[in-house]
């Protein structure tokens, strides 16, 4: 990444040119991402190719001023604290579902990032709901984030870990959880970015994907709330966990909403592809 585009990319976060990689500046640089850059999957039901290529990501995100799911706005985000100075490592993860069941692997990218002022930190701004900010590497004590309570924790020794389908854990694997409940199993093996390429493809073209199945368009709000566009339903849920959901009846109040509240420009409504 370039400095152009690096400025470029700060620009579209609201952020300045940070002086050193420190995990103040972390933080920052994670919550203007998560507020302002969303987690979407319009991609898949436009017909566009997801390409896990530096400069095709910074070109979408960026010059586009779309969003992502993980690998996108994960590896993106990554590319940009690496070009700042942060020592990024780019980390596959499966994901719980039901009853315990791990998804397949590269199911999930997530960030380990190193500061010059210390510490490692685990970065995520594309699981969608998740902490709003990155949390400490290596505590294994719960982490109370905007988000949730957290926890880091060796594979299988969490409270209340559910039974796992799929085979037991590989030494060294982490289990995140969020408010008790597990979210997913971190590899510690650090891959490129290209590696992620399977999960990419299988999410975006296997009919037993949930990404394949629905439309999502999602962003953390200023007051910590979140928005959602999930085909035409809207919803806004506000910080103390109230809701609200309303059906939008026209093309135009869908564009619309994709262009005032997500900065999103549009020339026609994704709708879920079938087959």
């Amino acid at each position: 990444m370039n400095s152009e585009e690096v400025e470029a990319y700060l620009a579209r976060i609201g952020a300045e040119y940070p002086a050193w990689p420190t995990v103040d500046v972390l933080r920052d640089l994670h919550l203007r991402h998560l507020r302002t850059v969303p987690f979407e999957n319009l991609s898949i039901h436009l017909g566009e190719e997801i390409a896990l290529e530096e400069k095709r990501l910074v070109d979408k995100v960026v010059g586009a001023r779309r969003g992502g799911f993980c690998y996108e706005l994960n590896g993106v985000f990554g590319a940009l604290l690496t070009a700042l100075g942060f020592d990024v490592a780019y980390l596959a993860a499966r994901v719980y579902g039901k009853e315990g069941r791990l998804g397949n692997p590269y199911d999930h990218l997530a960030l380990r990032v190193r500061t010059v002022d210390g510490g490692a930190w685990l970065a995520d701004v594309g699981f969608g709901a998740h902490s709003h900010l990155p949390l400490e590497f290596e505590e294994r004590g719960e982490q109370v984030d905007p988000g949730g309570v957290f926890r880091i924790v060796e594979a299988g020794t969490g409270s209340g870990a559910p039974g796992v389908r799929g085979g037991g854990p590989d030494f060294g694997d982490l289990d995140v959880f969020r408010d008790g409940q597990p979210e997913y199993r971190l590899e510690m093996r650090p891959r490129g970015l290209e590696e992620f390429a399977i999960g990419a493809w299988w999410h975006s073209t296997s009919p037993q994907s949930h990404f394949r199945r629905s439309l999502v368009c999602s962003r953390l709000t200023e007051d910590g709330g979140r928005i959602t566009l999930s085909g035409r339903n809207l919803t806004v849920t506000a910080v103390g966990g109230g809701r609200e959901v309303s059906e939008l009846g026209t093309d135009e109040e869908v564009l619309a909403v994709y262009r005032e509240r997500f900065g999103i420009e549009l020339d026609r409504v994704p709708v879920v592809r079938k087959g």
